[in-house]
């Protein structure tokens, strides 16, 4: 295996998180940091589950990564920052666990958990993007949403005997849980720049889906598995696909091993690399409208490059909604004093 020393990757000042997220991840996200007053609310809703009282879980119970405690992880994390050029290193705990996961939580000060799963499930190239893929939520914010999502759990458990209470919470769970599905691919993107190791992220993909024993697995074929996934069946498969995902909050692994793939050849990934990408100075005057059409190009892009017979049968009334949605976000975007022709 070969590593990609420190030196010679390429660090990005300035780089907003904008230059990794999503279509449909940066959209919403643009959206809401656009809200006046959102932080304030979500603060005031966040007091409904104590964030002060999950750290001090995590100091009591767990271990706090340091240059004295899992010296290598604390580099690699100060790396990883200072590659994504992050205004503050969050802190980092590993759990005695042996389920493979990570997560950030958090809304004012986001912190990182690693399971110790998943640390022995990998190598130091795999644990980087696992430990960047968990810095890059928490710059993008997500760790905000799914304190949203924790939210609405237990408020959808309080509601569950009003009629309809659990329907309706039920409905935004699933919408933040595609949003989630989404934000899972923008991190993906965030430990790929962070590491530059593109076989380093399918290795912990492979690995996440099959477990440790690497060498009994193949990229190619778990490539041609994520190809005949998004490809193979008929309607009825298609279907069934949708509703397995619904209540998911991570795409399927052989999903996300193909769209960072793809991400990785893109002109996308190439101009970042190239220096060319978003910066934070300019997030202010990020554009929703914008953003919304980015959104509806990347899944009109997706259905049409796919065999998916399902995809096809919803394909042209969802180019048309998007279609609407992008003439009355114009609409709704444009100044009075506009004209209309122009």
């Amino acid at each position: 295996m070969t590593n990609t020393p420190d030196r010679a990757r390429i660090r990005f000042p300035g780089i907003s998180s904008r230059a990794y997220e999503h279509p449909l991840d940066r959209s919403a996200l643009v959206a809401l940091r656009s809200l006046t007053g959102f932080d304030t609310v979500l603060r005031k809703l966040s007091g409904l589950i104590s964030e002060r009282g999950i750290r001090l879980m995590f100091l009591g119970g767990a271990v706090r990564v340091s240059e004295e405690q899992f010296r290598n992880m604390h580099d690699m994390l100060r790396d990883t920052c200072y590659i994504l050029d992050a205004e503050k290193v969050p802190e980092l705990y590993v759990i005695q666990d042996p389920q493979p996961n990570a997560m950030a939580i958090g809304v004012d000060n986001p912190f990182i958990v690693l399971n110790t799963g998943l640390i022995d499930l990998l190598d130091d190239e795999e644990l980087r993007y696992v430990i960047a893929h968990e810095v890059g939520h928490v710059l993008s914010g997500h760790a905000v949403y799914r304190q949203m999502a924790l939210i609405l759990t237990g408020l959808g458990s309080r509601l569950a005997w009003i009629p309809l209470g659990n329907v309706a919470i039920g409905a935004i769970l699933m919408g933040l849980q595609e949003w989630q599905r989404k934000s899972e691919l923008s991190a993906d993107r965030a430990g790929l720049l962070a590491g530059q190791d593109v076989e380093a992220v399918k290795r912990a993909l492979m690995k996440m889906a099959g477990g440790s024993r690497l060498h009994e697995m193949s990229t190619e074929a778990f490539l041609a598995q994520a190809r005949e996934y998004e490809e193979a069946g008929d309607l009825r498969d298609g279907l069934l696909k949708f509703l397995n995902l619904m209540r998911r909050t991570h795409p399927f692994a052989v999903i996300r091993f193909g769209e960072i793939m793809k991400w990785h050849a893109s002109e996308d990934y190439r101009a970042v690399m190239a220096g060319n990408y978003p910066r934070r100075d300019q997030d202010d005057s990020a554009s929703f409208t914008d953003e919304v059409k980015n959104a509806a190009k990347s899944y009109r892009d997706s259905w049409n490059t796919t065999n998916d017979p399902f995809v096809g049968k919803v394909r042209d009334v969802a180019g048309g909604a998007a279609d609407l949605a992008g003439a009355v976000f114009d609409r709704l975007g444009r100044r009075p004093n506009d004209n209309p022709g122009n």
